[in-house]
């Protein structure tokens, strides 16, 4: 009947998002077609949380221009749930279902890279007083891990088919 409920990234009870995204911790493909210089950008982002393992590929990798983040495959394929810290797990009726971001979990300027935070020089996740990113970015090293984490999580490709798996 198209209604449904997750215990992560639900869709107000709906089984599609119509092009929003789930409510988070989600684990996020994002992909813009035909953008700056006629290249796709596409990225695994765990900005919002973790819930589900993800992989985005392009299909003809033949069209990459040699550096390292040209047409490659980009994955977060472990279990960040089962190595979340504490203070960042959902729970749900199994167990943990996903892991928050810094942000979702405590909401400060700092975490969320707002206010007086809101620019890369501002927002450095070394020094926060616990620097969750790393913990995301050595699960999943491809992976947006936060905000301005975008620099090492970026990739370009163009003309081309994407496979996108999820689990």
């Amino acid at each position: 009947n198209g209604n449904g409920l997750c215990e992560t990234g639900d869709c107000g009870g709906r089984l599609s998002c119509n092009g929003a995204k789930g409510v988070p911790p989600v684990t996020l493909v994002e992909i813009t077609l035909n953008g700056y210089g006629d290249l796709d950008y596409y990225d695994i982002s765990l900005v919002d949380g973790f819930n589900v393992p993800m992989s985005i590929a392009p299909m003809d990798s033949a069209r990459a221009d040699g550096s390292e983040y040209s047409c490659k495959e980009v994955s977060c394929r472990a279990n960040v749930n089962e190595r979340c810290p504490s203070e960042l797990r959902q729970s749900g009726s199994e167990g943990v279902v996903a892991c928050k971001s810094a942000c979702l979990a405590f909401n400060t300027d700092q975490y969320c890279c707002r206010g007086a935070h809101n620019r890369p020089e501002t927002c450095q996740s070394s020094v926060w007083p616990d620097n969750y990113p790393l913990f995301f970015k050595n699960a999943c090293p491809d992976a947006y891990s936060y905000v301005y984490d975008d620099h090492k999580s970026t990739f370009t490709c163009s003309k081309t088919n994407y496979l996108i798996q999820i689990g």
